[in-house]
């Protein structure tokens, strides 16, 4: 048994419920159909791998999910309830992510980037801020100790004065997943969270996430690192031209052929499907 077999094993006696429930989610730009018919469901306390070869649509299925667009056709629900197609009212639902191309506030602390993840959850109005009236003191004051537990939590807690764009690249990656920590979210969407690490950073962030769904989050992550990907996820969703190929478990989906297929690229894989469909 490999090492993430155990873990998502360990995490399988947790009673889980339906978080996220996507159901045939589809995104056009004018002639151009993106994302086609993709349902997916993620449970509370489970890690889903989506995965697929460039252009497949897994940044565009993210971007419906997050409200970044506005699905053409398809329904989302979230913790029971119809999700907004507004990022911040997304975010307000217990929603977070990070994004493929870092997107940190390179002028700003590390601790700054995450207390910026921390004002979607408080109270404090721009009169108490100018003011320095109590209430924004009080949030001021908790929202650093909480940013500062968080740096700690993915690593960086020596790093909180330092400049996010002075860190190196691994560490950039874990500011990010540290800001989106800050929102309080119930569902955490990694956007290929290893892009650029070298073995060493990869195992850190594999750690990393086990850790964050040991916290009682969901998580579903984006990624190309297919020894990454199968070891890490409870269930893996294979995109090929913005439709769903195969779900299942990480031994599944990693033998079934058609998945070898889009991956090289072969000419044959509508083909195969047809005769998949006729077996």
């Amino acid at each position: 048994m490999t090492a993430g077999a155990g873990q998502t094993a360990g995490s399988a006696v947790q009673k889980r419920n339906v978080l996220l429930d996507a159901r045939d989610v589809t995104m056009q730009f004018g002639g151009l159909t993106a994302v086609s018919e993709v349902s997916l469901t993620v449970n509370t306390g489970e890690i889903i791998g989506l995965i697929g070869p460039n252009g497949a649509g897994k940044t565009t299925f993210f971007n419906c999910l997050t409200g970044l667009y506005r699905p053409t056709r398809g329904v989302v629900h979230f913790d029971g309830e119809p999700l907004p197609a507004k990022p911040r009212k997304v975010v307000r639902a217990g929603m977070a992510r990070t994004f493929q191309n870092i997107r940190l506030f390179h002028n700003m602390t590390a601790l700054e980037n995450v207390m910026v993840g921390m004002y979607s959850r408080t109270r404090a109005n721009a009169i108490d801020a100018v003011l320095r009236l109590p209430r924004h003191r009080r949030e001021e004051l908790a929202s650093t100790q909480r940013a500062r537990e968080l740096l700690d939590f993915v690593g960086l807690g020596g790093a909180a004065d330092s400049l996010s764009r002075n860190l190196p690249y691994g560490d950039q990656r874990r500011l990010e997943i540290a800001r989106a920590l800050a929102t309080e979210p119930k569902l955490l969407l990694l956007d290929e969270p290893t892009a650029g690490m070298n073995p060493q950073e990869t195992r850190e962030a594999e750690d990393l996430i086990f850790r964050i769904r040991d916290l009682g989050l969901a998580i579903l992550v984006i990624e190309h690192d297919m020894k990454f990907i199968f070891n890490l996820c409870d269930r893996v969703c294979c995109l090929a031209r913005g439709q769903v190929l195969i779900e299942g478990t990480a031994a599944e989906v990693q033998s079934d052929p058609r998945v070898i297929e889009a991956y090289l690229g072969s000419p044959d894989l509508a083909e195969a499907d047809g005769e998949d469909t006729h077996a």
